[in-house]
């Protein structure tokens, strides 16, 4: 899969967010979006997902056959998505038979997580981790080529995040692009950088080049 964004605006609540954003991934690559709170992060996963529509600008793909961009990406928000009432693994169970393209069963994405264990426990049993790395198996349960992590170690532990770093490096071994919007280090090799800068009041649209807040 390639994944290409050409001359990207967003504007929130009348303000404009960002502007003139370009940048391109291939097989394998990484992209961090870093920046202060209120740049935009979460609002360029967002449109990246479909989940908001830019006000500029052009978002493809390509080497994906007929699929649309938003049949070929996992996106891990800021919530969770998880029903409290379900189990961990009828949670993984319901998001493999709704995404499609079934990858391994929910227990051993649970093992993998370090949370095989909770696959019979309600979500609501769970802490803020535990859930975290619920949502995060996901990204197992079902391939997909383009991973979308909003703040993915919030509530993780060292050695979850360690495991997190590990699952990214092999899905970009497999090919797999991963773009995570992020506050700190997040073990992504060769990754580039998006520095997203908050414009000033008033001040006019900028421009951010891509190259080496919650969803909508």
């Amino acid at each position: 899969m390639r994944l290409s964004v050409e001359d990207l605006a967003c504007r929130r609540s009348g303000r404009r967010v960002f502007a003139g954003l370009s940048f391109a991934l291939g097989p394998g690559e990484a992209l961090a979006v870093t920046g202060r709170n209120g740049a935009g992060k979460s609002s360029l996963l967002a449109i990246l997902a479909g989940r908001l529509r830019p006000d500029a600008g052009r978002v493809a793909v390509a080497d994906v056959g007929e699929a649309a961009l938003p049949e070929c990406l996992h996106a891990v928000g800021h919530r969770d998505g998880l029903k409290a009432a379900l189990t961990a693994g009828e949670n993984l169970a319901f998001a493999q038979a709704l995404l499609g393209v079934p990858r391994i069963a929910p227990r051993p994405a649970l093992e993998r997580l370090g949370l095989g264990h909770a696959h019979d426990l309600p979500v609501a049993y769970l802490s803020a981790g535990q859930r975290r790395r619920v949502a995060l198996a996901r990204l197992l349960v079902c391939h997909r080529p383009l991973w979308l992590l909003d703040e993915p170690t919030a509530a993780l532990d060292t050695a979850s995040q360690g495991l997190l770093a590990g699952l990214m490096a092999e899905h970009r071994a497999a090919g797999g692009l991963v773009v995570a919007a992020t506050h700190q280090a997040l073990g992504l090799e060769d990754a580039r950088t998006l520095a997203l800068a908050a414009p000033e009041p008033g001040a006019a649209p900028s421009s951010v080049d891509a190259d080496p807040e919650d969803w909508a």
